[in-house]
């Protein structure tokens, strides 16, 4: 069975090249949500609980920063989170406490009521396996991401397990 999450923390080409990293996750589909540049991530929650996957998302982004991440300015990067019920909210909020009790600043991490998903365009799909690595923004941002990941999460990532 696959659960699936909606999340959004910057620029979607970033957040999915971790997601596609983390031991669990079955998809990761970029796209908009609430005027935000998002993730939808398809996951097995027999392999990767939801608090967990959580606490990867927070990790690896910074959520004290408000409408933005580093050099990328504007609401449509915004750390904000979309649940899709009640249990998902709990999931959320409890994930953001957990979060702000390691931050030195206050996390504004939204949690926006989940309204409808418009898929990116294909070349934004994969995009750090096809054409990022190319792009000197991404390799700027998303191999540090990628080392904290491997890091901090070394037993749910699928290039330090493998």
């Amino acid at each position: 069975m696959t659960d699936y999450v909606t999340v959004a923390g910057g620029c979607f080409w970033c957040t999915e090249a971790v997601f596609k990293d983390v031991i669990g996750v079955e998809s990761v589909e970029s796209g908009y949500i609430g005027h935000a540049e998002a993730i939808r991530i398809g996951f097995d929650p027999e392999q990767l609980k939801l608090g967990d996957l959580l606490d990867i998302f927070f990790a690896t982004h910074d959520p004290t920063q408000l409408n933005r991440q580093g050099n990328d300015v504007g609401t449509q990067y915004r750390s904000a989170v979309f649940p899709a019920d009640e249990a998902q909210e709990a999931e959320m909020r409890a994930a953001i406490e957990r979060a702000q009790a390691d931050a030195a600043r206050p996390i504004v991490t939204t949690v926006e009521p989940m309204t409808e998903w418009y898929p990116a365009e294909d070349y934004h799909q994969d995009y750090w396996e096809t054409s990022g690595r190319s792009n000197p923004y991404c390799m700027a941002v998303i191999p540090p991401k990628l080392q904290k990941l491997r890091k901090s999460f070394a037993a749910r990532s699928k290039a330090v397990v493998a």
